[in-house]
């Protein structure tokens, strides 16, 4: 029986700014649950979401709040009725998910009835700029293989064509974090798709989906803060191609797998991202993202320093997880 519940917040800082159309920031914070049963300990880390009226105090609070279920008997399964789809469900998803591991002797991936998991390719994340600064960074990061643009509106094509510029060889996706009109997608998706970029990620507000229903679109679509869980899916019918599976919005792997799942029966297309966290969140991500279209799973490549052991990473390649790290006993 689990016999020990904690949490805390931790602050991390990035290697430079990191700025998207909702602001700037240059460290972030998460928060990691512990499971404890005897001398086996189980880790999660969850992203707290400002959009999702999340704070690291919110969520440490939210997974302490869980402490007498637990204590008496609450397992992961039950726990996705208990909480609600979030960073603080997500951490102790994941918590749970290790120790599990550990408790069984045998790896979270075959606990979950999946192919030992490889390294993935990871797009890489160039932060909101003027076409300047984007352009060198994305000479910068020319020779990585896949560059994925954050994109605020006003400007927005030239800041493409910068990118295009600095790396020619590149596959391009992009991310307007809800910074579009319905006009701007119209004006900007045909340019888009002439400069070769592969992905348009949440064009719109979440609240303006309805607008891209019967719309042309030059470049597929892909929704992000418009899909939560497998709640989401159904409205998400007809306005997009794909859908972003992130375990911070989906409250854990339990729920990132089933919702993966249910997205591929619905017809859509997967990308697996995260937010701005280290290797122990992205760990369990890596599990999902084996064969999604697209891997998003960048954060640790933005840090300063990541966690010891962390996930081995060579040019944009990331993974596998380290027995150390995650979901090992």
């Amino acid at each position: 029986m689990t016999i020990g519940l904690s949490a805390r917040a931790e602050t991390f800082a990035l290697r430079e700014a990191f700025t998207i159309s909702r602001g700037t920031k240059t460290a972030t914070d998460v928060v990691v649950a512990e499971l404890r049963d005897g001398g086996l300990t189980g880790r999660g880390e969850g992203g707290p979401n400002a959009r999702y009226g999340e704070t690291p105090d919110s969520v440490v609070a939210q997974i302490l709040d869980m402490t007498s279920a637990i204590v008496g008997g609450l397992d992961r399964i039950a726990l996705q009725d208990a909480m609600p789809p979030g960073a603080a469900r997500n951490a102790l998803d994941c918590a749970f998910w290790d120790l599990e591991a550990k408790r069984a002797g045998i790896p979270a991936w075959r606990l979950a009835g999946l192919a030992e998991p490889k390294a993935v390719l990871t797009a890489f994340t160039l932060s909101v700029a003027e076409p300047a600064l984007m352009e060198a960074a994305a000479r910068r990061n020319a020779g990585r293989p896949l560059l994925k643009i954050k994109l605020s509106g006003a400007g927005d094509l030239e800041r493409v064509r910068a990118v295009r510029a600095g790396a020619p060889a590149a596959r391009l996706i992009v991310d307007a974090n809800e910074a579009w009109t319905p006009a701007d997608y119209d004006a900007l998706a045909p340019e888009l798709a002439a400069l070769g970029v592969e992905l348009i990620e949440q064009p719109l507000p979440q609240r303006d989906d309805a607008a891209l229903a019967g719309r042309a679109c030059p470049v597929p679509l892909c929704a992000d803060e418009s899909c939560r869980d497998r709640s989401s899916l159904a409205a998400l019918v007809g306005r997009y191609e794909l859908v972003n599976i992130k375990l911070d919005k989906t409250g854990g792997l339990t729920e990132a797998l089933a919702t993966a799942a249910a997205a591929r029966a619905a017809g859509f297309g997967i990308m697996v991202g995260c937010m701005v966290g280290t290797s122990l969140a992205m760990a369990p991500a890596l599990l999902v993202a084996q064969d999604a279209a697209v891997a998003d799973l960048d954060g640790p490549l933005l840090l300063a320093e990541d966690r010891d052991p962390p996930l081995p990473v060579v040019g944009s390649l990331i993974g596998p997880i380290p027995r150390e790290l995650w979901g090992s006993p």
